[in-house]
């Protein structure tokens, strides 16, 4: 059942009609922040090294990086591998396997949030939701993010590859 309409709530769905967001898999994530605002630092030339940039972390970025380091504690059926915190925005790459510690195999759906619970969906809305609620406490910013995230679905190595390179690179870019 797709939930979303976009007359009604007047924006396009990133999201795959009928595909599964809470099976085991790879996924790229991309999530902005609220007007493209650089909260989470600065890139800067490495003062040691010539020609080679590096992030720089607000201390906002500090918190940024220390919630996504925690999603697996979160949800132990997530494997967070390459990741990074750039000034606007945050790139992720996340594997769902759900044999890791998972009691109900069987993914259910929230008909209150309409979300699915141990879904890409609702590891992006509680990393959100830690960073939100630490930016609200310690500085005068509400608006943290921008409202929804862009994902792709990894299949295979060489997208894998591709992608892990890109996150890598993306502060020289």
């Amino acid at each position: 059942m797709n939930i979303f309409n976009s007359k009604i709530q007047g924006r396009k769905s990133f999201r795959l009609r009928d595909f599964d967001y809470a099976q085991d898999g790879l996924y790229f994530l991309t999530i902005n922040c609220h007007n493209r605002r650089s909260l989470f630092g600065e890139i800067q030339l490495n003062k040691h090294e010539k020609f080679k940039v590096e992030m720089q972390l607000s201390d906002a970025g500090k918190i940024a990086n220390q919630c996504c380091l925690d999603i697996p504690n979160h949800f132990p059926n997530v494997i967070l591998h390459d990741y990074i915190i750039m000034p606007n925005h945050i790139h992720a790459i996340i594997e769902l396997n759900n044999k890791v510690g998972v009691e109900n195999l069987q993914p259910r759906r929230n008909e209150f949030q309409k979300i699915i619970p141990g879904s890409i969906g609702s590891i992006v809305r509680g990393f959100k939701i830690g960073v939100t609620k630490w930016m609200r406490q310690n500085t005068d910013i509400h608006d943290v993010w921008q409202r929804n995230y862009y994902e792709v679905i990894i299949n295979n190595d060489q997208a894998y590859n591709e992608i892990s390179m890109y996150i890598s690179n993306n502060p020289k870019n």
